[in-house]
């Protein structure tokens, strides 16, 4: 693979282009070892890809060791000699020739000691001669002429402290200034910095003309020693660490951020840039990592993700960067936690993501201190006006990143483009979802929803008229979860009346599998089957409630066996009116037989409807859990979610339903906040016709549910009536997110639903189990004979129970 060939390998494959160029002329080390010593030299990826891009530009450079060239090409040529390289040259001295171990740089030639030390005129003696040192003024001074100062600089700084605080210990202050300053000649430029102007220690640190003198005022104050004024900075005025020199002052990281701001060429942000394209323009941070050629595979989870911080490991995204667990100083719980920019103080991610009604001026807004009761937004915690500006559509406080209006006021407008028609007139409906959008908390997501091709290309037609906005319209575009979230979106906000959508699909499902059948005998009879009876009984069943994803799929399977069957029969020149036991139980023995139960719903129905003979399909009888119960497993289980504080609440309520009333994750995923109810001091949870009583602490998890539910929902957000609220809004969570939920707590949903069946049956008489739980009374009859409970023993402790009263 030659650079050649591959142009941009500088770019996405830095290291590995470096390793194929040495390889192709160092015989002598395997590639592995080349490699590694490429990987300790080239560093990051910006240090990389200018190592890889210079050596493209000039490979000669690895033979002839001959500068201009980077200083990392430099390092790379010593390491590779220092691991055995022999054809590799090793740095040459741009004047005398000389071979290099170490050198030093002018520019981008490399020289050696000797020739590489920097000539000027001495300050003291006044000839020309490479230069030494320097004196107190900063002037060069030559080896003959140094500016001696026989004093110990601990000394004289004491002295100088002294002069605030008489009782300073000189042994404190000696730890300062070796922390501060570790070698001797920067120890004597304190030293006389510090004895020229002591104002330095009591105020005008931000003065200070080396950089070790915030630092030493800092271990001072921290000493506490008496007298010493940590420095403000002077454009902020903030006492943070001031370190960074501007216009001959001393400011802070933020300040000198705001003063290197420039215009980003690609997303047109002001900034401080992040790097610089090739044209030397500069990119703000945001468009570096987002940039596709900088992203990188994930140590963590091994995908290709942009790099949000690197580890000995190597690059981990976002979704994976490691973070300490502190307290939040906004909710007060202990969990991952980031530092503010605003108040450096940790906040956790939930607070992080949350809006909320601001408690100092009542603005709906991210918020960046306070408390969980009353949260303080950004503008109120830190009113500076560099940082928040004004909208000039809106007028709120932002903190604006580009000219023009705030995220809010774009969302607007781009809602006011798709929704509108072509004399700018809205329709009621989409007035209403253009308000409900307009107003969603997280606004970068509802642009970024919008965003998407399809979305807005929808949305137009709606506005515009060019699509009625009906259910029908929506049903011919290509199914998808696009345009399901689109409906749901559209649901919420009012736009559009709610219907059965998992019944819908069941019937377009039915219609095309019912079409797609090559016989008409075979339409016909699928036809019968689906419509008058998977379906009928479906509808008589739910009782114009929404269908529940199981039982959709219950359905589906039983129409896709009948298929089965029916294509069997054709490739045997057979149909059902004339097939025999004999060729139903071939196809029974058959290696391709497919759902064997259903089918036989489906030959039973048949039977009845007159359309089969002379067949016999029994049904299978259940005669109880064909799984072992592991009670104590299960109780060991309730225990752990009874207790565990550290557990979500609401997956230890879901949890300890399945483990305590055997509700499956489907009915668990259908509550309301209805289904709980508070009287009398007691918490009652309505899970079939009779209410059952919660003991704590399952009553005060459930009432904190109740409380503190939150749909999971970003756009159309509404009060949500479900219990365990969806990720589309109105929706509640699906069954296969409350069983994924489930699981993680290491809870076997089948087992462990038929363990607290089993375990119920022995304890309670099908009647109040079928009552309470909310099963069907056949299916309560037939635990309660699995388990063998002695109902007779329960009827007479009942019987006494009331002759006792």
């Amino acid at each position: 693979m030659t650079t050649a060939d591959h142009p941009d390998r500088a770019v996405a494959d830095p290291i590995g282009l470096v390793t194929d160029l040495v390889a192709g002329i160092e015989s002598e080390l395997d590639p592995d070892t080349i490699r590694a010593v490429v990987t300790t030299v080239a560093g990051g990826r910006a240090k990389s890809r200018r190592l890889a891009q210079a050596l493209v530009g000039r490979p000669a450079v690895l033979t002839d060791g001959r500068s201009p060239a980077p200083r990392a090409i430099g390092d790379l040529l010593i390491e590779l000699r220092k691991a055995s390289a022999s054809a590799i040259s090793p740095p040459i001295c741009a004047e005398c020739g000389k071979l290099l171990r170490t050198f030093q740089r002018r520019g981008q030639d490399w020289y050696c000691s000797v020739c590489g030390q920097e000539t000027a005129e001495c300050a003291a003696c006044g000839n020309t001669r490479r230069i030494s040192s320097r004196d107190r003024m900063g002037q060069p001074r030559c080896s003959i002429c140094p500016d001696t100062d026989d004093r110990d600089p601990v000394t004289i700084i004491h002295e100088v402290i002294t002069m605030v605080d008489r009782d300073a210990d000189r042994d404190v202050i000696a730890e300062a200034v070796r922390r501060s300053a570790p070698r001797l000649s920067y120890q004597q430029k304190l030293a006389w910095a510090l004895e020229e102007n002591p104002r330095l220690l009591t105020g005008e640190g931000h003065l200070a003309p080396l950089r070790a003198i915030p630092r030493f005022i800092d271990l001072l104050h921290a000493a506490d020693v008496a007298g010493i004024v940590r420095p403000a900075c002077p454009r902020c005025h903030r006492v943070v660490r001031i370190d960074k020199p501007l216009d001959g002052q001393r400011v802070c990281r933020n300040c000198i951020a705001k003063s290197r701001i420039e215009e980003c060429v690609r997303c047109g942000a002001r900034r401080e840039p992040g790097t610089r394209d090739a044209q030397g323009r500069p990119l703000c941070p945001n468009c570096l990592i987002r940039d596709p050629a900088n992203r990188e595979t994930c140590t963590a989870c091994g995908e290709l993700r942009m790099v949000s911080t690197r580890t000995p490991a190597g690059p981990v995204c976002p979704n994976c960067r490691p973070l300490p667990t502190l307290v939040c100083s906004i909710c007060g719980r202990s969990a991952p936690c980031t530092l503010s920019k605003l108040t450096g103080l940790p906040r956790c991610g939930g607070c992080d993501k949350r809006q909320a009604q601001c408690a100092v001026c009542g603005r709906l807004r991210g918020i960046h201190s306070g408390t969980a009761d009353a949260p303080v937004c950004g503008p109120c915690t830190a009113p500076d006006a560099e940082l928040w500006r004004p909208c000039p559509t809106c007028g709120e406080a932002e903190r604006l990143r580009a000219a023009g209006p705030c995220p809010r006021c774009t969302l607007k407008r781009r809602l006011d483009e798709l929704l509108t028609n072509d004399s700018g007139a809205m329709s009621p409906k989409l007035r209403a979802l253009r308000d409900v959008l307009a107003s969603t908390e997280r606004v970068a997501t509802a642009m970024r929803w919008l965003s998407g091709g399809i979305v807005s290309t929808i949305l137009s037609d709606l506005g515009s008229g060019r699509r009625p906005l009906t259910h029908e319209a929506l049903d011919e575009l290509p199914e998808g979860k696009v345009v399901e979230h689109i409906r749901s979106v559209l649901v919420a906000a009012d736009a559009l009346p709610h219907r059965n959508e998992q019944m819908v699909r069941l019937e377009r499902h039915v219609k095309d599998l019912v079409t797609s059948h090559t016989t008409v005998e075979g339409r016909k009879i699928l036809h019968r089957y689906a419509t008058w009876h998977l379906l009928r009984r479906l509808r008589r069943r739910s009782r114009g409630k929404d269908i529940t994803h199981t039982q959709l799929v219950v359905v589906r399977q039983h129409l896709r066996a009948a298929v089965y069957l029916l294509d069997w029969l054709e490739d045997q020149n057979l149909t059902l009116a004339v097939c025999r036991q004999s060729d139903l139980e071939r196809w029974l023995t058959s290696d391709d037989v497919r759902h064997r139960r259903e089918a036989g719903h489906f030959v039973r129905w048949a039977l009845s409807q007159r359309i089969a003979r002379d067949l016999s399909f029994p049904a299978v009888k259940w005669n109880g859990p064909s799984q072992a119960m592991d009670d104590e497993a299960r109780w060991a289980t309730a225990r752990r979610l009874l207790h565990d504080d550290t557990l979500k609440p609401e997956d230890r309520l879901a949890g300890l339903l399945l483990l305590l009333y055997a509700q499956w994750p489907a009915a668990i995923s259908r509550l309301t906040v209805d289904h709980i109810e508070q009287t009398d001091g007691a918490v009652r949870i309505h899970l079939g016709d009779v209410p059952v009583d919660l003991p704590e602490p399952v009553a005060g998890l459930a009432l904190q549910q109740v409380a503190v539910r939150r749909s999971h929902a970003v756009l159309a957000r509404t009060d949500s009536p479900w219990l365990f609220p969806g990720g589309q809004p109105g929706r509640p969570i699906s069954v296969w997110a409350m069983g994924e939920r489930l699981r993680k707590l290491g809870i076997r949903l089948a087992e462990t639903r038929s363990t607290a069946l089993f375990q119920l049956a022995t304890e309670l008489p099908a009647a109040v189990l079928a009552r309470t739980l909310g099963i069907d009374i056949t299916v309560a009859v037939k635990w309660q004979r699995a388990a063998a409970g002695d109902w007779g023993a329960y009827a007479a402790e009942v019987s006494r129970r009331n002759s006792n009263i």
